[in-house]
């Protein structure tokens, strides 16, 4: 079996840090590491409108924002299929076929679509689109037969439910669709950055992220007003470093060559976390030395980014070309689930002979 990767994001706004270590870095890795026969990188805009219908206007400003952050990251069009999920209408029609399959008290026991719903206070007015959110998700992964979603733990419950309409749809209608896996981030840290106010969550709408686009000047004002231990008010204060949002971020980023760079004066992340937790040093410090590390991983992205501006159309023309293949394969899959639920009418040949023969006995 080819192993096939289909992720993506949705087109909210541009992407941030967490996008990056959540999946963005890894994306890149994968997709140089030539085990994967393909891969197919979503921009989500049809599940965006999902909660944003009264607003679609953001969604296709910001489709071209994340774009470019793909490309600035490094994602190869030349490696990986870059599409927009509206422009695939075979995936409405997969969607349609797999509500069949799910009742609505599952899609209620989803512990990612419960959270959603209480973040955007959707409890008593439920758009139907962002309720059936999973049997969507479970569409775009199956379409494309992919065998690997690299994602974020928060998305195990979506990945589980599309594993169960895949074994639903295969023990009705025969084997056709493939089971996907999720590929978690090696790095547990990456899994859930918190925002720089400390949050749980790195979100947009919080006014909490740093964003990969950000100026040099811009991350550097956030890196140094970011949330820590607020009982560490004194430098001599003892610190802690479990639940300190600039530790936190310095376990997702920092590497033993940094502090020979940037902080000589440790040798490790553990013996800085040490002096913290004992008192003695100060919040400036370690903010200082986490703002060098994202500078650097930074730059190179902002310098790749203002060339791909320089040549807007041609990045629509690369979303175009990415659509374009996606839904040839989107198509094959969608023929081959026809067949399997006999709906194929015009393409059986057999269906239709035999139906002649049985008029003309009549």
């Amino acid at each position: 079996m080819k192993k096939i990767i289909l992720t993506g994001d949705r087109p909210t706004g541009r992407l941030h840090l967490g996008h990056y270590v959540g999946s963005l870095k890894r994306r890149v890795e994968l997709q140089n590491s030539g085990e994967y026969d393909r891969v197919f990188i979503m921009i989500a805009d049809a599940q965006a409108l999902t909660d944003n219908a009264d607003n679609p206007e953001k969604i296709r400003q910001n489709i071209i924002e994340v774009a470019l952050d793909y490309l600035s990251c490094g994602i190869d069009p030349s490696k990986s299929t870059i599409f927009i999920q509206s422009q695939i209408a075979e995936l409405c029609e997969l969607s349609f076929y797999y509500m069949n399959l799910v009742t609505v008290s599952r899609l209620q026991r989803n512990p990612t679509v419960k959270s959603e719903i209480q973040m955007r206070n959707f409890e008593t007015s439920i758009p139907v689109g962002f309720f059936t959110y999973p049997i969507s998700q479970a569409s775009d992964i199956t379409a494309f037969r992919a065998t690997t979603v690299p994602a974020g733990e928060d998305q195990e419950p979506m990945v589980e439910q599309t594993r169960e309409i895949v074994r639903k749809f295969n023990s009705v209608y025969g084997e056709t669709l493939v089971e996907p896996e999720i590929l978690l981030p090696e790095n547990c840290f990456c899994q859930r950055l918190p925002g720089t106010d400390g949050k749980a969550k790195m979100s947009k709408s919080l006014g909490n992220c740093i964003y990969l686009s950000d100026t040099a000047e811009d991350v550097r004002k956030k890196v140094m007003g970011m949330y820590t231990d607020p009982g560490h008010i004194r430098v001599e204060d003892p610190g802690k470093t479990e639940g300190n949002t600039v530790f936190i971020y310095l376990d997702a980023f920092s590497r033993p060559e940094h502090f020979a760079e940037f902080l000589p004066d440790y040798s490790s992340l553990d013996e800085l976390k040490e002096h913290y937790r004992r008192g003695g040093l100060g919040d400036v410090k370690v903010k200082k030395f986490l703002n060098s590390i994202l500078q650097q991983e930074l730059e190179p992205i902002r310098l790749r980014r203002k060339e791909f501006e320089k040549d807007i159309p041609e990045v629509y023309r690369m979303l175009k070309t990415g659509s374009d293949a996606a839904r040839e394969v989107a198509a094959q899959t969608l023929s081959d689930v026809r067949k399997a639920m006999r709906i194929n009418y015009f393409d059986d040949t057999e269906l239709i002979a035999s139906q002649a023969k049985r008029f003309r006995a009549e």
